[in-house]
């Protein structure tokens, strides 16, 4: 995909992961559209990118993810590729997380990005994308955090089956897998405290590699032990 003039939905523009992806793509020539869940912030954020269109969504309401996609396409005349960016996080021991917040964060983190694919895949042509953040949970589960890193695991298996849909029609599937990331995301859970963790990566160098990945139609962005993000072509 040219990124210089791709149209380009960013969900979650509001958050610190999604704010630096949108001034990433912008950089390159993209033309964003914004869409978040707070209305106050999501026009901060449009102050940032004059022009930008923005919309919001509610995670619970998959009806107002499939509109932030038809409105989008609607306004940049079209759309190359749509980008989830948010999500929730929840920790404690597998035992004592409740039900209602199991629940939500399935909501948040799997049905959400599900819905806003569900109408891309409706107005995207052959060289469009669309791409999600799981993390390292997806695959590495960790104790203390059973509900979250399923939800993650779940995103991504959702991911899989939906590459190998779309795969011939020439739209690819990214899924962005990194590492812990310096972006303030495990003070802020729903629930639980977050146990000790290592020193965050870098959020710029993963939206970075996400940008050269869309740009190659790769399919994963991962991170090396070290925290070096790499994109790969093909996912494993």
């Amino acid at each position: 995909m040219d990124l210089d003039g791709a149209r380009v939905l960013v969900a979650g523009a509001t958050g610190v992961l999604g704010g630096a992806l949108t001034a990433e793509l912008r950089a390159r020539g993209a033309r964003p559209a914004l869409a978040g869940r707070d209305p106050a912030r999501l026009a901060s954020a449009a102050r940032a990118h004059p022009g930008a269109p923005t919309f919001t969504f509610d995670a619970y309401d998959p009806a107002s993810c499939a509109r932030a996609v038809d409105g989008a396409a609607k306004e940049l005349g079209g759309l190359d590729a749509v980008a989830t960016a948010f999500g929730a996080v929840a920790f404690g021991p597998a035992a004592e997380v409740g039900d209602e917040i199991a629940e939500h964060l399935t909501a948040v983190n799997v049905l959400a990005p599900a819905a806003f694919f569900r109408a891309a895949f409706t107005v995207l042509g052959p060289g469009s994308a669309i791409a999600a953040f799981t993390g390292v949970v997806a695959r590495r589960p960790q104790a203390g955090m059973a509900d979250y890193s399923a939800s993650k695991a779940a995103l991504s298996t959702w991911l899989d089956a939906a590459r190998r849909e779309v795969r011939t029609g020439g739209v690819t599937v990214l899924e962005v897998r990194p590492g812990h990331l310096d972006t303030g995301f495990a003070d802020r859970p729903v629930a639980g405290t977050a146990p000790p963790l290592p020193a965050g990566g870098d959020p710029h160098r993963v939206v970075a590699a996400v940008a050269d990945a869309l740009a190659a139609d790769a399919e994963l962005v991962r991170s090396d032990p070290d925290g070096t993000p790499v994109v790969e072509r093909r996912t494993r």
